[in-house]
């Protein structure tokens, strides 16, 4: 081989490389410069002036803030009759607490039995997520007439009153 030939094929590679090389860098050079003009244009300046002047946006605003106190105040009305916690009632306490919301569910349970123990530490974390249900247990010993006239036949039992209408679960015996 020639080493004429060779220094002229090592030399011509080498230029091929940097032009590749300097291709690559104005390509990204370009690209580099789309971006920037892209980004400038899609992130025009806004006047914060114009915005606050907005009729529709400051109406919005209002309309956002009258829906959150009338919810704030829901809340709290639902939390003066009992929501968001799960409690025992007694026989007494039974057709006021049931008749004084919409949605209620009732835990008939027996204070020694275990299924009726893990319905109520189900029932008390779902108490905490559904607000707007009231959540609260009876004790079947203490409460015979309602339990007679539910029809109650095993525990745990748990009656979902809607509007004063019930719904029955019962949880029978599992093998």
């Amino acid at each position: 081989m020639d080493p004429d030939s060779v220094k002229s094929t090592l030399s011509n590679l080498a230029f091929g490389n940097v032009m590749a090389a300097a291709a690559r860098d104005y390509q990204k050079e370009l690209w580099a410069q789309e971006k920037a003009h892209a980004s400038s244009s899609v992130h025009e300046e806004v006047d914060l002036d114009e915005l606050m002047d907005d009729p529709e946006l400051e109406k919005l605003h209002a309309d956002r803030i009258a829906a959150l106190k009338k919810e704030a105040e829901k809340r709290q009305e639902l939390k003066m009759k009992g929501h968001g916690e799960y409690r025992e009632i007694t026989e007494a306490d039974f057709l006021g607490e049931v008749t004084a919301s919409e949605k209620v569910i009732c835990h008939f349970y027996h204070r020694e039995f275990y299924r009726c123990k893990i319905m109520d530490k189900h029932l008390k974390s779902l108490a905490l997520k559904h607000f707007s249900t009231k959540f609260v247990k009876l004790d079947a010993e203490n409460a015979p007439f309602f339990v007679a006239k539910l029809g109650i036949k095993t525990l745990p039992c748990v009656i979902l009153f809607r509007s004063v209408i019930s719904l029955f679960l019962d949880f029978p015996a599992m093998h």
